[in-house]
């Protein structure tokens, strides 16, 4: 397992933190009140792994910025969690929380320690408290899961990160296959407890290896910990109401075209140091929306977008992505960042499948979540608007839109079936309903158009709709 060999927990932290800047929090443990042979195994345990518990923790910085570290140590009984590992990584927490900065925790554990039975296997609560009151503080909790993490490490500390990703080829999973086997008499299915089906599955962000965790670090810590920084994009003059507008089945036309801009384009020309999360950390996926911590045009903001290029007939914009949404938003609310939402939907997915996924009450809890959230929030309608799907994503503080987009209720060939009993006329019917990003600018909908230039790349398009959203982020 693994692509690189077993790192020790010095060893990581020497490889994550700026030289010089570590600082152990640990004080001596104390085994005096543990049977003798116990003690023995401690002592034994404490020479071959070189540390004194199977978890180091303290502070550092990643290229200057503070952080709290908390690492495993495998080759110390596994990595086991105790009573006194219990209460260092609860209390490093908690000393990351009153000193208010982000906690980084590096897992290869089997679990709690069998050595000491419920008495260790319960403290998996007190770090979870620990925890939650470190989010509840609005202060971010990566987590970096290594070869193996199993059991009450994973169903505790191990999966309450706002980022999680896991090393390549990790063992990751809740009951190890050692155990498994052993209590059903048949081993557990290959590859399920891998770090890359997880990751496929949408239970962790992404696969990487202890080699670029520091890189991974700095992203991330460029969005949650940097404040913003001047903008460099142009801004193009919004439209004022009243401006004449093309008729509404052209800007329908040019949005469903092939290469119009996308929201992969928003983030490849209008943001730096994008960091991908993927899939709900629930166990679903779904690659028809992406969610990113990014800096737009060098504002810090948590965006989850809709990718028109991932919506085909085959791959609709199902209930889970709707869930990823609100993974996004629930993000940016504890945090405390700014949230940025792209519309961008042919419409959502009608099938049994979506329907039994609850696709309109996750529309239903995407809206409600939406207009009572605390921190900013500006969506953006960059195409096609169409549906409960779009809706799902507009209701923000500030609606923009550009020139082409449109917002509708129902495709116009739907609605031109409903009033009209035919297709045919699902150009009058765009035209009726009002669709135009300049039609919804005039009825209070929208609060400003970006214009569009005949001659634009998706780069400049992009660009244009970064620098806009950046405006109205520093407002």
């Amino acid at each position: 397992m693994g692509t690189s060999r077993r790192l020790t927990a010095h060893e990581l932290i020497d490889l994550v933190l700026d030289d010089g800047s570590y600082e152990s929090w640990d004080e001596p443990v104390d085994i005096s009140s543990h049977p003798a042979p116990y003690q023995d195994e401690l002592r034994a345990a404490a020479e071959k792994a070189g540390t004194d518990e199977s978890v180091l923790t303290g502070r550092g910085t990643v290229n200057g910025r503070p952080v709290a570290l908390i690492v495993n140590e495998f080759r110390f009984l596994a990595g086991s969690i105790g009573v006194a590992a219990a209460e260092r990584i609860a209390g490093a927490v908690r000393r990351a929380t009153d000193a208010g900065i982000p906690v980084v925790a590096s897992t290869a554990s089997g679990g709690t320690r069998m050595q000491e039975g419920t008495r260790a296997f319960v403290r998996m609560v007190d770090i979870s408290r620990a925890l939650m009151d470190h989010r509840a503080a609005g202060l971010p909790y990566i987590v970096h899961l290594r070869h193996p993490t199993t059991g009450g490490v994973f169903a505790s500390w191990g999966s309450l990160g706002h980022v999680t990703v896991a090393e390549p080829g990790a063992l990751v999973g809740f009951l190890g296959p050692k155990v498994y086997e052993a209590l059903n008499g048949h081993p557990f299915p290959e590859g399920v407890q891998s770090a890359e089906n997880l990751a496929a599955k949408g239970v962790i962000d992404a696969v990487a290896a202890s080699e670029d965790l520091r890189w991974l670090l700095d992203q991330a810590l460029a969005v949650l910990a940097d404040s913003p920084s001047e903008g460099r994009l142009e801004r193009r003059s919004p439209l004022p109401a009243g401006t004449e507008a093309p008729a509404a089945w052209d800007s329908i036309t040019r949005t469903r075209a092939e290469g119009r801009v996308s929201v992969r384009d928003l983030l490849k020309y209008g943001a730096e140091g994008t960091l991908r999360l993927r899939g709900t950390d629930e166990g679903e996926r779904d690659e028809t929306v992406i969610v990113a911590l990014t800096r737009l045009d060098g504002v810090p903001c948590v965006l989850v977008g809709q990718d028109h290029t991932r919506q085909t007939a085959a791959t609709p914009m199902g209930p889970a992505a709707l869930r990823e949404a609100r993974r996004a938003m629930r993000l940016a609310e504890e945090l405390r960042l700014p949230l940025v939402t792209v519309v961008d939907t042919p419409g959502a997915e009608l099938s049994q499948r979506a329907e039994e996924g609850a696709i309109a009450g996750e529309i239903a809890r995407c809206i409600a979540t939406l207009v009572t959230m605390q921190v900013p929030t500006v969506s953006v309608i960059l195409g096609q608007g169409c549906g409960g799907g779009a809706l799902a994503l507009m209701p923000a503080t500030t609606v923009l839109a550009t020139q082409h987009a449109w917002l509708s209720p129902l495709p116009p060939e739907g609605a031109s079936v409903i009033v009209h009993g035919t297709v045919d006329r699902a150009a009058e019917m765009a035209t009726a309903q009002g669709v135009r990003a300049l039609d919804l600018l005039a009825g209070g909908e929208v609060h400003a158009v970006v214009p569009e230039h005949d001659d634009d790349t998706p780069a400049d398009l992009a660009r244009a709709v970064a620098a806009e959203i950046a405006h109205h982020l520093r407002s």
